[in-house]
């Protein structure tokens, strides 16, 4: 491919420190050949399983300066075609920008400068970047005359503390619902787990809100608000939990509860609602049809008494049968002594059948307390054939390698979960 500073000249811009894990070379060199080799491949012929190899990618890079530099260079490569559509792009391109990579914001720039300013997959990750030099191409693309490509931008210029939020709040109602599903999955789900953006945003999500009918992508865009300070979408929530139609009350209390854990800085009182497929599938950003259990395990996560059932439903099966029945028996053992599933756990991730479930049982012995053994099984999942596994197992020696400084961490979290296992790239 060729270095990017042969093609590019890249300035020094002035940024504040990385973290020390972003600098740090953490992956093995066999691995990272791996990936680059992997990375390549995917440059020259779009696989079908694009995807999933993009979210695995994704989840490794900031482990690795070596691996993000290749992945500077096929960004340039994909900018060079307009290729801004495609997965590996917005894997590669968001990663540089929130590792505060030296070679984002020129990247950023050439993508800004292209038709539709790159995507929102570019607008995205500008977000994330704290480079005075994109302030001048960001005021550009948000007056451009496509509405949502204009609003993308101006929510970028919000994060970043480049604007007071008016000129959104007048674009907001001219987003279509086409457009607002996108922004919502690419642009809010991002900034959802971010450090939270000035409440200037408030305004401009109460108005997509009001036109948004998909429960889980409002709970998305309540989660960036509430987190900026609005408490509007925490007291709407409250209201419809009791006022509302009958029906809705139960999804309308666990969104309450949900927006009342993000706004207040010490515990909150568990839900009493018990969740059900229909009602998680409802709570997730993701189209219903996915049945998405995101919401059940922030519910988990929480150690919500309520959740336990239905994590006992999942976790019935012997063997575990997929990936959500993993993570189920992951907090039933951990969290309510379930210990008859740490060798369900064990038996998951040195089964042969199903080897596509390997990393993830790893990853969730971990988790579970059953560290020595998911660090040696680590070093087997990276000579997967799955790409998958070798992802979990970097993950799992990286938090290995930080143990004995911070305790190591948990693995097997939702946004690792949801690139690596399923290839969803917000």
């Amino acid at each position: 491919m060729g270095t990017l500073a042969g093609k590019l000249k890249v300035a020094a811009p002035a940024r504040k420190q990385a973290p020390s894990i972003a600098r740090a070379e953490i992956i093995d060199k066999a691995t990272r050949a791996r990936f680059e080799a992997e990375l390549d491949a995917v440059l020259k012929r779009r696989p079908a399983s694009e995807a999933k190899f993009a979210g695995a990618l994704r989840a490794v890079a900031p482990l690795s300066p070596a691996l993000r530099a290749s992945m500077a260079e096929a960004v340039s490569v994909m900018i060079r075609r307009k290729s801004f559509d495609r997965e590996i792009y917005a894997a590669c391109v968001r990663s540089l920008a929130e590792a505060e990579d030296r070679q984002s914001t020129t990247l950023l720039k050439l993508a800004l400068a292209s038709d539709e300013a790159g995507g929102t997959a570019s607008l995205s990750a500008a977000c994330f970047s704290r480079d005075p030099a994109l302030a001048a191409p960001l005021a550009k693309v948000a007056a451009s005359r496509q509405s949502h490509v204009a609003f993308a931008a101006e929510i970028a210029r919000v994060a970043r503390r480049e604007s007071n939020g008016a000129h959104l709040a007048g674009l907001a109602p001219m987003i279509k619902e086409s457009h607002r599903i996108s922004l919502c999955v690419e642009l809010f789900v991002p900034l959802a787990r971010s450090a939270p953006i000035p409440a200037v945003v408030g305004p401009a999500l109460s108005v997509l809100r009001g036109a948004e009918r998909h429960l889980g992508r409002w709970l998305a865009m309540a989660d960036v608000a509430v987190r900026a300070g609005d408490r509007s979408p925490l007291e709407e929530a409250r209201s419809l939990a009791t006022v509302g139609p009958q029906s809705a009350r139960a999804a309308w209390s666990l969104v309450a509860w949900a927006l009342s854990d993000v706004s207040s800085s010490s515990p909150v009182p568990h839900p009493q609602t018990r969740p059900t497929v229909e009602l998680v599938a409802r709570l997730s950003d993701r189209p219903s049809a996915d049945r998405d259990t995101t919401f059940l395990f922030r519910m988990a996560r929480a150690g919500a008494p309520a959740a336990k059932a239905m994590l006992e439903t999942l976790a019935r099966t012997s063997p575990l049968a997929d990936e959500v029945a993993i993570r189920a028996a992951l907090y039933l053992a951990r969290d309510h002594g379930r210990e008859d599933l740490k060798d369900a756990l064990a038996e998951a991730a040195t089964a042969p059948k199903r080897e596509d479930l390997r990393g993830l049982a790893i990853a969730a012995m971990w988790d579970a307390g059953m560290r020595d053994r998911a660090r040696a099984l680590a070093d087997e999942a990276l000579e997967s054939k799955v790409l998958g596994n070798a992802a979990w197992g970097t993950l799992v020696r990286a938090a290995a390698s930080r143990s004995s400084r911070d305790g190591g961490g948990d693995v097997l979290t939702e946004t690792p979960f949801r690139w690596i296992q399923w290839g969803w790239l917000e």
